[in-house]
């Protein structure tokens, strides 16, 4: 071989070499760090207090960028600059400002590390240049230390370009509404222009409901102002312009705190009795819609008829309340005139108010059925399915077939309701068995027990079966089926919280099927958690 021959090849050695090194750094790079959350249910303060600290990830990641050495005392102090942008002076920690910007250097190093190109908008200009320094290890000016006002600044830049690039996507899995008082802010804050570009949103039950409601189905209407006044949200109904004082007047007088002896969970007078009132508004107004979509299989839901014969006969010892003033035992499921006009009343203003379509506008422009993200099918609840791993039919579809359909009725849905046209009948109704419906995607139990739980002494009717979809993610078989329909390796789903003191686990062994849900209500503080996945682990 001609030594021209042999420089030829080397030559084409090294152009094949320079290719490969090209594409695994391109591999290697860019890697986003991506963070699931799910079920923030109203609780606005508690999620911009924990996405301020990134979901613990600031912490994280100093231990991880920082040496062995680092005590947790200097450890959290330097995650507190963090999460606030600025110095401090901790007294049991001994850290003065050159040794916190050399710290926080060498974490923006680290997380530097997996992104190219990107330091142009990470790094604010006006102290590019010495910052750019700082990471290639080249000297700066003595006055950045020396001088307080010089080094303050520096700081807060450093930890506010840490905090910008600690987090590449966030994915809520669904219900920003329900206990909490303020939805209205978790959505303000995932579509303000420091988060609507990284933000993937699926749909959950909650979301479902109140998207139904400004769609104009009244009997969702009713049930989303009773979950309100349940929790005696009214600040959130006068923040979004939603006048309740109809409502308050015919409650306290058909009513009265006095005569509401259910489970009624109110703690004002006046949210009890506007949330016994809307109750039998809901109750009535359901009815309807179950008689006019037989297709639905709702019927199970249908109690006024029973209750009227109870009151009729006497027989009420299983009863927790007796008192129905606007119930006609002859025809319980009509509404009175006083009724109707509450319900016309409070739909006019779900429909029409503009606080509010500003809200949901960004559910139904931003919101999915599912989501498919990196190879992980992401998912509110679940893929409806039988006891034998198949797929359910739902309206002759399952599967992706019926969520696709979902989000076709959806869109067209929230078209509609931008635009202010009219919905069609049926595809409102369709809001309400996804809401309460057992073959909802977002639902996944075999009933919604409002009534019974309302009303029923006895705790047996108040079960709410889970399905299928947990039980089948234990076996190969399933997951095997739901990678085949998706195209993908993982699912995520929330919905229901992990209670690890019961023995539950977060994932399946094999990390195929992970659930994740943040407790963010009241009621699951101690069990909420996240799911973070970052260049070195998903954790």
């Amino acid at each position: 071989m001609s030594d021209d021959g042999f420089r030829l090849q080397t030559s084409e050695l090294d152009q094949l070499a320079q290719q490969l090194l090209h594409i695994e750094n391109e591999l290697n790079s860019n890697i986003p760090v991506t963070l699931w959350i799910s079920d923030l249910h109203g609780e606005g303060d508690r999620f911009k207090l924990i996405l301020r600290g990134r979901f613990g990830m600031i912490y994280q990641t100093c231990r991880e960028a920082l040496p062995s050495t680092f005590s947790s005392d200097k450890i959290q102090y330097l995650t507190q600059i963090i999460r606030k942008t600025r110095y401090f002076v901790e007294d049991h920690v001994i850290m003065d400002t050159q040794d916190v910007i050399f710290c926080l250097v060498d974490i923006l190093r680290y997380r530097l590390s997996n992104i190219r190109n990107r330091t142009k908008n990470i790094i604010r200009p006006e102290f590019e240049n010495t910052i750019q320094r700082l990471l290639s290890g080249l000297p700066v000016s003595d006055l950045v230390f020396e001088e307080e006002v010089l080094s303050r600044r520096l700081i807060s830049h450093l930890a506010s370009s840490i905090r910008q690039i600690l987090l590449d996507r966030i994915i809520v899995l669904g219900d920003v509404f329900d206990r909490g008082a303020q939805p209205d802010k978790i959505i303000r804050i995932l579509s303000s222009h420091w988060y609507r570009n990284m933000v993937d949103y699926v749909f959950g039950n909650h979301d479902i409901l109140w998207m139904g409601a400004v769609a104009g189905h009244k009997s969702l209407v009713a049930e989303a102002m009773r979950i309100t006044c349940r929790y005696d949200h009214f600040e959130m109904m006068e923040r979004l312009g939603v006048d309740s004082s109809k409502l308050a007047v015919f409650a306290e007088k058909k009513y009265p705190v006095e005569l509401a002896t259910g489970r009624f969970k109110a703690r004002t007078d006046r949210g009890r009795a506007m949330e016994k009132a809307l109750t039998v508004i809901q109750f009535k107004l359901e009815e309807q819609i179950i008689d006019d979509f037989p297709e639905y299989g709702m019927a199970n839901r249908k109690w006024l008829g029973r209750l009227a014969e109870m009151l009729k006969t006497g027989d009420t010892e299983g009863l927790m309340d007796t008192h129905f003033s606007t119930i006609d035992l002859e025809d319980p499921a009509t509404l009175t005139a006083e009724e109707q006009e509450i319900i016309d009343d409070l739909t006019r203003q779900f429909t029409g108010n503009r606080k509010i379509k500003r809200l949901l506008g960004y559910l139904f422009k931003q919101g999915k059925t599912y989501h498919i993200h990196n190879n992980s099918l992401n998912i509110h609840a679940l893929v409806p399915s039988l006891e034998d791993g198949s797929f359910e039919k739902f309206l002759g579809l399952s599967g992706r077939a019926l969520l696709d359909y979902i989000q076709e009725t959806i869109e067209r849905v929230g078209k509609r309701y931008l635009n202010d046209e009219e919905q069609d009948a049926k595809d409102q109704a369709l809001f309400f068995y996804l809401w309460c419906g057992p073959k909802s995607p977002f639902f996944g139990k075999h009933a919604m027990k409002t009534f019974e739980r309302y009303f029923l002494k006895d705790p047996k009717t108040h079960e709410e079966r889970t399905l299928y979809w947990k039980k089948n993610l234990l076996t190969d078989a399933f997951k095997q089926k739901l990678k085949e329909e998706f195209s993908i390796q993982r699912v995520v789903f929330g919905h229901t919280p992990v209670d690890y003191s019961k023995g539950m686990q977060m994932a399946s062994s094999d990390g195929v099927a992970i659930n994740v849900d943040g407790g963010f209500a009241a009621a699951y503080y101690n069990r909420g958690h996240a799911l973070v996945h970052t260049p070195y682990q998903l954790f």
